[in-house]
């Protein structure tokens, strides 16, 4: 079996590299979601209801493609960092994280010829002690803006970060062994994932 049409739904442009990393091809529909969570919902039920919500938003459009929808944010001491609406809040995040551990967690979604499964990965994430001046400088480089917790951790902010335990393409926004495990659940196995012929 080879690889169907692939629709990732989501405007995220790591997604779309991750997903380019494997050499796939693929169209991008970006979903009219609102990523809202409300205050009573716990982090990894919000990440798998939206990505949800954004895989409906899409499949029925696709029927015969293969739709991956992903939704991330960060949790530290239960309280969900999602994207930051301002450089106060920018800071006011990276102030909170600095010099502790926080969790990314991303709800992945896939739909397959009337089927969808969700399911989510978590990665523990340690940063490094930071001063006011390395958080306004770090902010000013606007790499974190449109990123849950205000930072991305395959460029520069990699220098904000002392460990990770788990999957690291998780905190880039599309944990790719929980995908491709749910590719395989869906009956598309790894020689198809690499599109090779069995």
């Amino acid at each position: 079996m080879r690889l169907p049409a692939i629709i990732l739904a989501s405007g995220s442009p790591r997604r779309r590299d991750l997903l380019g990393s494997l050499g796939w091809e693929f169209k991008t529909v970006v979903p009219d979601v609102k990523e809202e969570i409300s205050g009573s919902e716990c982090a990894e039920d919000a990440v798998k209801r939206l990505a949800m919500e954004k895989i409906s938003k899409v499949a029925a459009s696709f029927p015969d493609a293969l739709v991956i929808a992903a939704d991330t944010v960060v949790v530290v001491d239960g309280c969900i960092l999602e994207k930051p609406s301002d450089t106060m809040e920018a800071e006011k995040m990276l102030e909170i994280l600095a010099g502790r551990e926080h969790e990314v967690i991303t709800g992945v979604a896939v739909s397959f010829r009337g089927r969808t499964i969700v399911e989510r990965e978590i990665t523990e994430v340690e940063f490094r002690e930071l001063d006011a001046h390395e958080i306004s400088a770090y902010v000013k480089t606007g790499e974190g803006r449109d990123k849950a917790g205000s930072y991305a951790i395959q460029n520069k902010g990699s220098l904000l970060v002392k460990r990770i335990t788990g999957c690291y393409f998780n905190v880039v926004g599309l944990p790719l062994f929980l995908l491709s495990s749910m590719l395989k659940t869906m009956g598309i196995g790894l020689p198809a994932q690499w599109e090779v012929e069995e």
